[in-house]
């Protein structure tokens, strides 16, 4: 039987589903603050800076605590810090909603970002339970859960606006709250604390080579992440001046992106990583980006437009659950945590600096320009990929020294 009939037979650890479950309805949540806090934030007298900012001010502390909780995570447990950070989004949420000026605003994004990388530490959970082969497939899965919420978080948040401005706030705080008395209920516990031995510790610190591969599998998903939101950022001005898009024709089309993001990365990631290797998923799916933005730029009929949105999905699709797969294959057991809380600390990082960046090409360089820009960065991202192999399967660990 071949890998890939094993991988797909192998039935689901025990606990997965708890996991995704939880990581899907914490997206849930961001899902319905994200497409309606910039205007929330005009109501407190805040323009369209300090909207930025205000974006700006949740990546920022994530990019802090992430590698944190991810670190605390592989000392004391993945379960505790999940539900801690469940508990700091529901607080975010309801001081958010609460909030009466635009600083306490500041306040509720900030403690929302500080507890934002419970994702990297259910990534670690899942690398705990999963068998090396079902690893591509189970973190395709989880990625799968981002869309899931960017799905239902907007419809949710438009629906209990209805009922006033400070709802949907609520809202994302009831279920972040009913979240973690889940988590604490059902979510296992994947990492018992100090379970590495002391000599497996001192063997692979003297494996160096593998933190200059995770330094650079950070670099690598840092510009892919930069280029990225260079489409995100700039993609509703570009449809507005070419096409007319208006918020809900601009919001129907990232609906679309959504889905393909979830098909992708929920069944046909895992499948092509079966078949030609995380690596060279990783190396095609940054190509497709290239392709995509290039398209885009230049993109002036609905076809165009259309085919390189469907680019864009599935090149993402591929190149943020490899870059997962490949931090969580090459990361030492003992420091998984933190090494995925780094990972996701470059992505907050681009995510900080990319918009501005692409809002200042798109006014003084082009309409077009964000997506050149982000083809380029895409191309360099692919060039150090492969000069510095990365695209090659992981070396096997460095062996643990006998007694």
């Amino acid at each position: 039987m071949s890998t890939r009939e094993r991988s797909e037979r192998t039935p689901l650890p025990p606990g997965y589903l708890t996991l995704w479950t939880t990581v899907a309805l914490d997206l849930v949540g961001f899902g319905i603050v994200v497409p309606i806090l910039g205007r929330y934030a005009e109501r407190y007298g805040a323009n369209g800076f300090q909207v930025g900012l205000l974006f700006a001010s949740f990546s920022l502390a994530q990019l802090v605590c992430a590698p944190l909780l991810g670190k605390l995570s592989d000392r004391i447990g993945r379960k505790p810090v999940i539900v801690l950070s469940l508990i700091g989004t529901a607080i975010g949420s309801f001081v958010t909603g609460a909030a009466g000026s635009l600083a306490l605003l500041f306040v509720g994004r900030i403690i929302d970002g500080a507890s934002g990388g419970s994702l990297s530490v259910a990534q670690a959970a899942v690398t705990d339970i999963a068998t090396p082969e079902q690893r591509p497939k189970l973190l395709g899965m989880l990625g799968a859960a981002f869309g899931v919420g960017f799905v239902l978080g907007p419809a949710i948040g438009g629906l209990s606006a209805l009922g006033g401005p400070h709802v949907p706030f609520y809202v994302a705080g009831v279920i972040a709250s009913i979240n973690a008395v889940a988590a604490i209920i059902r979510l296992p516990e994947t990492r018992v604390a100090d379970q590495v031995p002391a000599e497996q510790r001192l063997a692979e610190r003297v494996a160096a080579p593998r933190s200059v591969e995770l330094r650079r599998l950070a670099f690598v998903g840092f510009v892919t992440m930069l280029a990225f939101t260079a489409f995100e950022s700039t993609f509703s001005l570009l449809g507005s001046v070419r096409f007319g898009l208006t918020e809900g024709s601009t919001a129907a089309l990232f609906l679309l992106v959504g889905v393909v993001l979830v098909a992708m990365q929920g069944g046909a990631y895992g499948r092509l990583a079966d078949r030609w290797g995380v690596g060279v998923v990783l190396r095609n799916g940054i190509g497709l980006l290239v392709v995509g933005l290039l398209v885009l730029s230049v993109a002036t009929s609905w076809g165009l437009l259309v085919g390189s949105l469907m680019l864009l999905a599935l090149g993402q699709g591929c190149a943020s659950p490899a870059i997962t797969t490949m931090v969580a294959d090459r990361a030492p057991d003992h420091q998984r945590g933190q090494a995925l809380g780094f990972q996701q600390s470059a992505s907050a990082v681009a995510r900080v600096v990319g918009p501005p960046l692409a809002g200042l090409l798109f006014d003084h360089v082009g309409v077009g320009s964000p997506s050149v820009a982000g083809a380029l960065l895409c191309v360099l991202s692919l060039v150090l990929l492969v000069s510095w192999g990365l695209h090659r399967p992981a070396d096997r660990p460095v062996p643990v020294p006998s007694a």
